[in-house]
């Protein structure tokens, strides 16, 4: 009887459903059964290596790997029934993830040298197994996507893979506190060095010298050169350990807007990394970009290179980015594009009558925008007296169509719906925007709704930010005491539902243009984002990233604490389909839209897609109990 339940199990999930009847009730009589509880490490990273290719009858499993230099475990994939894992060890003789039982878990045993004889004997089972195993394990979604073969590693993937330490430059140039401006710079210049280390009477860091320090504080400023290097040097010392990656390290010096960081080993400086190093690194570095940017002082002069700047999305495709990291990079340059329109606007009209603070909402607010689509923003200033409102709302009227039109010129098309800064409801004093949201969250329809979710995630972006944290605090109190408006909320996530059919597969569209097509954002991304938006407000969390509120998630007492890998593991599936395909349509010169054709995904995409829509739905049915009496 067990060996006819064995058969009947692998009768039905591939590879083995493709082997002869008589070979697969063989395959049965080889088998072992092993239960797992939940918490239970199955194999461990580095440790002893399986001897068994393990197949999944029931439970979920968790595939981590733990970086070489240090830090939290980088989670690479969940398993669940009629899949399989252990494959990597048995061919490699090495353990190199951790696998982790997430639920009570049973699980077939395929001993080493049958397994061994049956890829031996069946090429398609090999070639099957290997596919879905070594793609996993390298990340498989971003590698099942671009289909890049797994052993070819080459320069392109070095911004994502090496550490910072690898790539700085010793310091050769260090100067003590009162060596002069013109000394520093002159062993600057001998030592064909970018920056020097400026250190205290103990030989501690205390700042450094750039040659941008040089060119804004000296030669701009008419500073005597024969004065202290200590004042006009930059400190504290931004610094960074050699064993970051420098992805992260470039994401840093974009947020910092700087381009030299020291970097450190154990606490102490080793040498510095500049912008030049990533380009030699790269050939075409996210910050190569940022100073182009930041360099024009026209539109028409912004306008080229705001556009030119897409292209990085294709570069990180190429170099099997992560989709967290595609849309950070974007979202920072793009920050920088509309800062600079910020700038020329305030420079055009003159300064500002009252402060003021721009607001990024929706996708630009969450930082999850890709190729770039329309304008979500907003201007909140401060309060004005009677006597001051003629003159302020003219100038910010100005201004605002300053940027609307500002904006559209760089690439980024005015909101069909007109929730832009340039619409006047929009442009309003900090009492009025605290006045909408109170009114939307204790007197909810599905009119506040729809706005909650694009004002709800805004983000300031320049200007007086507190003016923001103050809004932001405004509606964080009242949240609680209107439970009735994330019953709202959920009214409209659970009725969201990701298209999945009797049979549990994923359905396309019917009829139309797009039929069997497929809307990511509608029906995958943004259920995601309405989960971590509900449980982040829900909680009074800050932040607006769906990354960022998942993982200010974790650990907690929501419903998700417990999915927050899984759920981010989706997340960054479903953007990663969407951006790849964008990139296909950018390149082929087509209209950019976000519907995919379910018959071009692969196996393992589609399989993955139907886990993603099943973790959606899981969710939702929770929330469909908890927020039930709100639920129309």
């Amino acid at each position: 009887m067990l060996i006819d339940e064995a058969v009947r199990f692998l009768s039905q999930i591939p590879p083995f459903q493709f082997l002869e009847k008589g070979l697969l009730r063989e395959l049965a009589h080889n088998l072992t059964k092993e239960f797992y509880p939940k918490g239970t490490v199955i194999l461990q990273q580095d440790g002893p290596v399986g001897e068994h290719l393990q197949i999944i009858q029931k439970g979920v499993v968790k595939i981590s790997l733990r970086p070489k230099g240090g830090g939290e475990d980088v989670v690479i994939d969940f398993r669940e029934r009629g899949e399989t894992f252990g494959l990597v060890s048995l061919m490699g003789g090495h353990q190199r993830t951790t696998i982790l039982a997430v639920q009570d878990t049973i699980c077939y045993l395929l001993p080493k040298a049958r397994f061994n004889e049956l890829v031996a004997s069946d090429p398609a089972i090999t070639e099957y197994l290997l596919q879905f195993h070594l793609t996993k394990y390298a990340d498989w979604t971003s590698r099942e996507i671009q289909g890049k073969n797994l052993f070819l590693e080459s320069s392109d993937h070095l911004l994502f893979t090496a550490q910072v330490g690898e790539i700085c430059q010793r310091f050769t140039t260090v100067v003590e506190a009162d060596t002069t401006i013109r000394q520093t710079a002159r062993r600057m210049v001998e030592q064909r060095q970018s920056a020097a280390l400026v250190v205290g009477a103990n030989g501690e860091p205390i700042g450094i010298l750039t040659d941008s320090d040089l060119r804004t504080k000296v030669v701009a400023q008419g500073q005597s050169i024969d004065g202290p290097v200590t004042r006009v040097m930059s400190h504290p010392v931004a610094s960074v350990d050699e064993a970051v990656p420098c992805f992260e390290v470039i994401l840093q010096m974009l947020q910092r807007e700087i381009y030299h960081m020291a970097v450190t080993r154990e606490g102490a400086i080793r040498g510095v990394v500049t912008n030049h190093d990533f380009l030699v690194l790269q050939g075409r570095s996210p910050l190569a970009f940022s100073e182009d940017i930041e360099h024009q002082t026209t539109l028409e002069g912004l306008a080229p290179v705001s556009r030119k700047a897409l292209s990085i999305i294709g570069v990180l495709l190429r170099e099997g980015a992560r989709a967290g990291n595609i849309i950070r990079i974007i979202s920072e340059l793009n920050d920088r594009v509309v800062r600079k329109v910020l700038e020329l606007a305030e420079r055009e009209l003159g300064p500002p009558p009252v402060p003021y603070c721009w607001l990024a909402l929706g996708s630009e607010g969450r930082k999850e925008q890709t190729f770039r689509t329309d304008q979500d923003n907003a201007l909140v200033y401060a309060d004005i007296s009677e006597t001051q409102r003629p003159r302020v709302t003219e100038y910010f009227r100005r201004f605002a169509v300053f940027m609307r039109n500002g904006l559209v010129q760089c690439g980024f098309e005015a909101c069909p719906a007109n929730y832009m800064a340039s619409n006047p409801d929009w442009c309003q004093p900090i009492s009025t925007w605290k006045r909408y949201f109170s009114t939307w969250i204790s007197e909810p329809s599905p009119e506040a709704v729809l706005r909650s979710l694009i004002f709800f995630d805004f983000r300031p972006l320049y200007g007086d930010e507190s003016l923001a944290w103050d809004l932001r605090d405004h509606f964080g109190r009242l949240i609680p005491d209107y439970p009735v408006f994330l019953g709202f909320l959920a009214n409209m996530l659970v009725k969201n539902r990701p298209p999945i059919g009797f049979f549990g597969a994923v359905a396309g569209e019917r009829s139309g243009e797009h039929k069997d097509g497929l809307n990511l954002k509608i029906k995958g991304v943004a259920p995601l984002v309405d989960i971590a938006r509900l449980f982040a407000l829900e909680r009074g969390i800050r932040h607006t990233s769906t990354l960022d509120r998942l993982e200010a998630l974790r650990g907690g007492t929501s419903l998700i604490s417990e999915l927050v890998d899984e759920l981010e593991h989706a997340f960054e599936f479903l953007t990663l389909l969407r951006v790849h395909h964008q990139a296909q349509q950018l390149e082929a010169g087509q209209a950019i839209d976000n519907f995919i054709r379910l018959d071009t995904l692969s196996s393992l995409e589609g399989q993955s897609l139907k886990n993603a829509f099943r973790l959606i739905l899981k969710i939702q049915d929770q929330v469909l109990d908890r927020y039930k009496a709100f639920i129309i």
